[in-house]
């Protein structure tokens, strides 16, 4: 039996999604701020100190004000928003993912009651769903694994979502079996992967590769979620051919690349 509240929910669209979750009479759904999208008349929205889960509520104002500044350390809000339903039939509430990417709903009831995620990673969850953090417990890992030393904890037995940048896959590793990626590109694990990093061998890969100076390495037993564009490089990317930060202005003329060749930008 379910602690956190039972929420349904459809996801729409392809590159640009969001999330429709229906409400029955007096159940919840927090999420963070700017997430919200549309909602059916009859829902009430209160901003809350915190996530709102039963952890939180168990503890004294110090233990909110710890729970809520944690947050602070993995890019999100001191404050939620909860949307309630207080009518009397079904309701529904939307969120949209902040950019081009994939929307990944959470079982965390099938997952073990826990997700280990990248920070900024959550969108919106089930009253009750813990938002927390998890510390790197290797140095190593902290300091070259993409993520720094704290990542987003999600625990509870309710549903959670998450948005990640590009196409989204979800590899189960069996125990001992390794995945190596891309730092940038681990979106989320279950609590029994090993989350390590592995220095990338050969002075010319490292120097001339592009592809940095580490791998992450991941070790089952459980699942892992993957995403083919970081926000990292999405940013990077448009930086890059930003017209005020000297970028490509000739990027579609004629003259392409040749002009781009006169003015010295190649």
């Amino acid at each position: 039996m379910r602690t956190n509240h039972e929420i349904d929910y459809r996801i729409y669209g392809e590159e640009l999604q969001f999330v429709e979750i229906e409400l029955d009479p007096n159940e919840t759904a927090v999420a963070e701020s700017g997430a919200f999208m549309m909602m059916d008349n009859g829902i009430e929205m209160q901003t809350i100190f915190g996530d709102g889960s039963q952890q939180q509520q168990g503890s004294g104002l110090l233990g909110k004000l710890l729970s809520a500044g944690k947050r602070l350390l993995i890019g999100e809000s001191l404050f939620m928003t909860a949307f309630t339903n207080a009518s009397q039939g079904k309701k529904k509430v939307s969120f949209a993912a902040p950019y081009t990417g994939k929307i990944i709903a959470f079982d965390l009831q099938q997952l073990g009651g826990k997700i280990i995620a990248q920070k900024d990673a959550f969108l919106c969850a089930a009253k009750g769903v813990s938002i927390g953090i998890e510390f790197q417990k290797r140095l190593g890992t902290g300091i070259f694994g993409g993520e720094g030393f704290i990542m987003e904890k999600l625990e509870g037995d309710g549903l959670a979502f998450a948005h990640a940048g590009g196409y989204v896959i979800e590899r189960e590793l069996q125990p001992g079996e390794i995945l190596k990626v891309d730092t940038g590109c681990v979106v989320a694990y279950t609590q029994g992967v090993d989350f390590d990093i592995e220095f990338i061998r050969g002075v010319k890969n490292w120097m001339f590769g592009g592809e940095g100076l580490f791998f992450a390495k991941l070790q089952g037993p459980g699942k892992v979620w993957l995403q083919s564009l970081p926000i990292s490089r999405l940013a990077g990317r448009i930086f890059q051919y930003a017209p005020q930060t000297g970028g490509r202005k000739e990027e579609g003329s004629i003259l392409g690349g040749l002009g781009n060749l006169l003015d010295g930008r190649e």
